[in-house]
């Protein structure tokens, strides 16, 4: 399963090179992805996002290092700290304690082994889709930059909603909504040429006016996931849909962003749907 193999050969590349920081941009091109999805492809994998398995396959490293001898400063540079502060602080929230006090008596540290992806087919609960061929439209609204590490976007992203509730601009991108697919978006979108992504709170619209921000979505096919409950709810759609859905569809992910569609916004019970760009996999 090529799309397997490629996630495999990104944690290989990963665990080869731990010592320094993390490449997204390389991990993206073993994976035939966007940083961006790569992160959140493994963060729905892994139940734990890139950055913190980083953290703790160094720092289980590093324990093995310090119990063979070696010094604190040496191996907080081995796993590229050049900071000590940052390598004890990055230690105790691991093993809770210390890195100087490893060979003390009666200390224990955690181990934490590489991961390797595999697909288990469950076939617990069905999966409600379709497939759809959009031609290309415009979409009118806000942006927010999309950070490098996934994480941190968890926070940026919901903050921005709030702040579009909060100063009327959804009810602005309301009034403007003319074309399909009708709602309002959440849209991630990642330039794989200037390496840089934007999230964008939008409706379909040729309607800029007003200082809103304009951006096409390219032609596509797309597999539509339709869902419904507290806006939490759509991550495990999410989730699902990459885990359980994606691998034995006959599909892979294609280059084109991903959109959420909300129908009804109301937090506690949404109806929404969640686009997901596909090719189909060559024989």
């Amino acid at each position: 399963m090529e799309w397997l193999d490629r996630l495999n050969s990104a944690l290989s590349y990963i665990e080869d090179n731990l010592g320094s920081p993390p490449d997204y941009e390389a991990l993206a091109r073993i994976a035939c992805c966007s940083p961006y999805h790569f992160q959140r492809m493994f963060t729905y994998l892994a139940g734990m996002p890139l950055s913190e398995y980083i953290r703790r396959r160094r720092m289980s490293l590093a324990a093995v290092d310090l119990l063979q001898g070696g010094k604190v400063l040496d191996v907080a540079l081995k796993y590229g700290y050049n900071s000590p502060t940052a390598f004890n602080r990055a230690f105790q929230s691991v093993h809770g304690c210390p890195p100087s006090s490893v060979r003390a008596p009666g200390a224990s540290v955690k181990s934490f082994p590489p991961i390797s992806f595999k697909i288990t087919v469950k076939g617990v609960e069905e999966m409600n889709f379709r497939i759809e061929h959009r031609e290309a439209f415009t979409i009118v609204g806000v942006s927010v930059p999309l950070e490098r590490e996934l994480e941190k976007n968890f926070q940026v992203i919901p903050k921005k909603w709030a702040e579009a509730g909060a100063n009327g601009t959804l009810g602005k991108l309301a009034a403007r909504m003319s074309g399909e697919p009708k709602g309002v978006l959440g849209v991630s979108n990642f330039d794989t040429v200037t390496r840089q992504g934007r999230y964008y709170i939008a409706v379909a619209s040729e309607d800029d006016s007003g200082g809103l921000e304009k951006f096409t979505v390219p032609a596509a096919d797309w597999a539509i996931f339709p869902g419904k409950g507290p806006n939490e709810s759509i991550q495990e759609l999410e989730r699902r849909v990459f885990t359980e859905w994606l691998p034995t569809s006959g599909y892979e992910y294609g280059d084109a962003p991903d959109i959420e569609v909300y129908l009804s916004p109301d937090p506690q019970n949404a109806v929404y749907e969640v686009w997901v760009p596909v090719v189909k996999k060559k024989n």
